[in-house]
């Protein structure tokens, strides 16, 4: 496959999953920021730009915090390329520009998306109705990546596409987990109470894991099984052992001359997601061993650019 073509399959799918990924953190955020107390409301209202790194940008346009002003820039700001509305659009031209080598389900999906967006956009979107709007990114998302699924023939463009929505997944569900351990900590008094319960609870919402924690641990929250659920459980679609897996089968299948690096980095995070443990990874530090997973996952979507994408 043209690296231009496996380049634009590749983008296509990561960028949906980012759309996804950033409508889950808004979702959760309003929730939070609906039911919080007033000492953590600016606490809460930072976690979404420390997740995608976006902090400097936003003052840069806006002088106060709002959840208003939150979702205007990370949900439909056209100059933010992370926003919702930026994701969506370079997604459908990434499709438009390899439309013969996806299927006419995809486009159309993608096309709809896009169209409707638009839309959306032009009303804009008021803070106490953004639940419904994230709901329908999320819809959207899951509707492209079953079209996809379906109707698309195995090979190379399926593989790049499954490579460039876990790797998107992993890098989301690191950053989450990351920010409500060493950011969202509470103080000493709160550890265990109410407020710590809430956003343990709003974290394995925001990837559809509450119910999925629940049937595998029947317990209360505890933060060392939710990091469990999030990093080596295989059986929860968005942990990293799970996209690891998903990314370890489709590198497996591509052919490429220059790719050595690529899968040597790939084999080497599958083991050490298959070797992890849990107690081993709490007492070495969460943090600093999100901070390494992160910068990994980094890498080799470098090294993947480099050896099928075109360089970087």
């Amino acid at each position: 496959m043209l690296s231009r073509v496996a380049d634009k399959i590749f983008w296509m799918s990561r960028q949906m999953e980012r759309a996804e990924n950033m409508a889950r953190i808004l979702g959760v955020t309003a929730n939070l920021v609906l039911f919080g107390t007033a000492e953590n409301q600016r606490q809460n209202l930072l976690a979404p730009l420390t997740i995608t790194g976006t902090e400097e940008s936003y003052f840069e346009h806006h002088e106060e915090l709002t959840l208003a002003g939150l979702i205007e820039f990370l949900a439909l700001d056209e100059s933010n390329p992370s926003s919702i509305y930026s994701c969506i659009k370079w997604a459908r031209e990434d499709a438009h520009a390899v439309r013969w080598q996806i299927t006419s389900e995809m486009w159309e999906t993608l096309n709809a998306t896009w169209i409707e967006m638009r839309n959306l956009r032009g009303r804009l979107v008021p803070a106490d109705g953004a639940t419904e709007f994230f709901d329908w990114v999320k819809d959207r998302s899951h509707l492209f990546r079953g079209v996809t699924y379906g109707t698309i023939v195995r090979g190379e463009a399926f593989d790049f596409s499954r490579v460039g929505t876990h790797l998107e997944r992993a890098d989301n569900t690191a950053r989450i987990l990351d920010v409500k351990y060493h950011i969202l900590l509470p103080s000493v008094e709160d550890v265990g109470g109410a407020l710590d319960y809430y956003q343990w609870a709003a974290l394995l919402r925001s990837v559809s894991a509450f119910e999925t924690y629940r049937a595998l641990y029947k317990d209360q929250i505890f933060p060392i099984k939710v990091a469990e659920l999030l990093i080596l459980e295989r059986r929860m679609p968005r942990s990293l052992a799970a996209c690891l897996d998903q990314i370890a089968e489709a590198m497996n299948r591509i052919q490429g001359n220059q790719d050595h690096a690529a899968k040597r980095l790939t084999g080497q995070l599958h083991a050490r997601m298959v070797h992890a443990d849990v107690q081993e990874i709490f007492a070495g530090g969460l943090h600093e061993w999100l901070t390494e997973s992160l910068a990994e996952v980094n890498e080799l979507g470098t090294r993947i650019q480099r050896a099928y994408l075109g360089a970087v």
